[in-house]
């Protein structure tokens, strides 16, 4: 076989995705007869490894190549299949592999005890390590802490400190696998006592678990020693770190500690506000609990689960604090914007002293998840009461006419805040709202009109409503030139909207135009972001 060829089809293995291609590649090799190279044996094996799926066909495979003499394809496989979401089939590949004669030898068990460990497979693992000591792997320091490993992570920690006592030499990962497990079962003194015992330098995960240790147990002095070395260390200042401190600290009733570290974490996911949400919330102060939980909604992309949104609740409930009008706001705020609409619609209606505020969070919500009719039936039910409405409120009214496609109400409602009941003076985004709703009900004229007497410039969203409009109807003739020149005068980084704006000149054939388009483009430095597609080849 010639070696272009050769070359050819290993880089269509490295490129295969799917078990249809890769048979159809296989049919290749078995019929030049290189089934059996090194080369394509350890690409198969690396496809192979990318999903537990393809297990049952990676024990086949393996079988019938009767010339693998060494475990290493064997391990490699275990080991990616030991870190897939399915770890119980690295258990059935390794017996599968066993029974057709594979020799396992001391970097077969660590990957297969792994995968035991993630499914909670104690009695497979305890069955494995039979087998490791009747082959006397027993005595490899891999092996070992792979096992401590494995008990710690099943709860049996008896099993995990006889191998750990028994081990003649123990480093870091020896140590904070013991920890680990201590920690995991809930024996905290335990796992705080081994870490002072330590005799080999802490790494990161060791001090996460010393910490959570810490903060279970109360021991303030010792979380506040490990605080002390990690900041000594720059290696260990981490988000993992960072959240095991405020874990802590909050545990030892330390808020304004947890706080700042809180605050002094340049990323924060769910973990860190969970945490710092709940400590207010166990500390009583949920008043503060629940502005955190506003700035988590306002200031991150991390969305709130329903520990965050059950704790806070079911502590105000529960400690009997008032719904006054700054918790029952900020509650109703709270659930309307996650899309617990019923729940938000409870605690308005438990909320006596309801404000402008109040309302406006129930009418912003309601108009968010799609209920435009029940954001109307409040609105004129809060005008009823003597609440007088502000631009915000005005603003969520729109919202929920637009989502519902309500364009006489949104006509009405944009009119009336100008009336002199109200007097209040139109914002950027209450025209872009009706602007939007009139262009999806195919009214453009009209559309049209507002934005020549806009006291504003439009925006995007106004641009790609008229622009978005305009494609449905196919023409551009409607469009004034100053409407025109307006939409190219704007500061816009997205493609999208110039993109929409050259095909519709193309349309018109009006080449001249598109022409200008992209030299404008080109001027600004945006270009268009190319689509992409995968193709796969094989030979045939």
């Amino acid at each position: 076989m010639h070696l272009t060829e050769k070359s050819v089809l290993l880089e269509l293995i490295s490129r295969c995705s799917t078990l249809r291609v890769f048979k159809q590649i296989q049919t290749q090799l078995i019929s030049r007869d290189i089934l059996c190279d090194d080369l394509f044996v350890n690409k198969f094996v690396t496809f192979l490894g990318k999903s537990s799926d393809f297990a049952t066909y990676s024990c086949v495979i393996l079988n019938s190549i009767r010339s693998v003499l060494t475990s290493f394809p064997y391990n490699t496989l275990l080991s990616s299949y030991a870190v897939c979401d399915k770890p119980r089939v690295t258990f059935l590949v390794y017996r599968t592999f066993v029974s057709n004669r594979f020799t396992p030898d001391m970097f077969t068990f660590p990957p297969v005890f792994k995968a035991c460990g993630k499914f909670s497979g104690i009695g497979e693992g305890k069955q494995i390590h039979g087998v490791v000591t009747k082959m006397g792997f027993s005595d490899d320091i891999y092996v070992q802490n792979s096992l401590v490993h494995l008990y710690g992570v099943c709860g049996d920690s008896g099993s995990a400190c006889e191998v750990f006592d028994e081990m003649p030499v123990r480093d870091v990962v020896s140590w904070t696998g013991i920890i680990t497990g201590f920690t995991r079962t809930g024996l905290y003194k335990e796992a705080l006592d081994t870490f002072l015992r330590m005799d080999v330098e802490a790494n990161l995960a060791t001090y996460v678990c010393a910490l959570v240790s810490s903060g279970r147990v109360g021991c303030l002095s010792l979380g506040k020693g490990i605080h002390g070395l990690i900041l000594k260390r720059a290696s260990l200042i981490s988000l993992e770190t960072g959240n095991a401190l405020i874990d802590m600290y909050v545990k030892c009733e330390q808020l304004s500690d947890a706080m700042r570290v809180f605050g002094e974490l340049q990323k924060k996911d769910k973990v860190s506000w969970n945490s710092m949400i709940s400590g207010l919330v166990q500390c009583k102060r949920p008043n503060e609990a629940i502005e955190l939980f506003s700035r988590m909604q306002t200031s991150s992309c991390i969305k709130p689960d329903g520990h965050i949104l059950t704790s806070v609740h079911e502590y105000v409930v529960s400690a009997g604090i008032k719904w006054d009008t700054h918790i029952g706001t900020a509650v109703v705020d709270m659930y309307a914007k996650c899309g617990y609409i019923e729940t938000a619609l409870g605690v308005f209606k438990g909320t006596r002293n309801k404000n402008v505020s109040t309302w406006n969070a129930l009418l912003g919500g309601l108009a968010l998840h799609g209920h435009g009719h029940e954001s109307l039936q409040y609105f004129e039910e809060m005008v009823n009461l003597g609440f007088k409405p502000n631009q915000v409120t005005f603003l969520a009214v729109l919202n929920a006419c637009c989502h519902a496609g309500l364009v006489e109400e949104g006509r009405r409602c944009f009119h009336k805040m100008k009336t002199r009941e109200y007097n209040l003076s139109p914002k950027l985004e209450h025209y872009g709202c009706l602007i939007d709703l009139l262009c999806r009900a195919g009214l453009l004229d009209e559309a049209l009109d507002i934005v020549k007497a806009m006291p504003v410039k439009p925006d995007v969203r106004i641009c790609g409503a008229i622009l978005s409009a305009c494609k449905s109807k196919g023409t551009l003739m409607e469009l004034p030139k100053d409407i025109l020149d307006s939409f190219l005068e704007m500061e816009v980084e997205d493609s999208g909207v110039y993109v929409l704006l050259s095909n519709i000149f193309a349309a018109n054939k009006r080449w001249d135009d598109v022409s200008r388009i992209r030299r404008l483009m080109k001027v600004k430095g945006i270009s268009k972001v190319p689509g992409s597609s995968s193709i796969e080849k094989f030979i045939a």
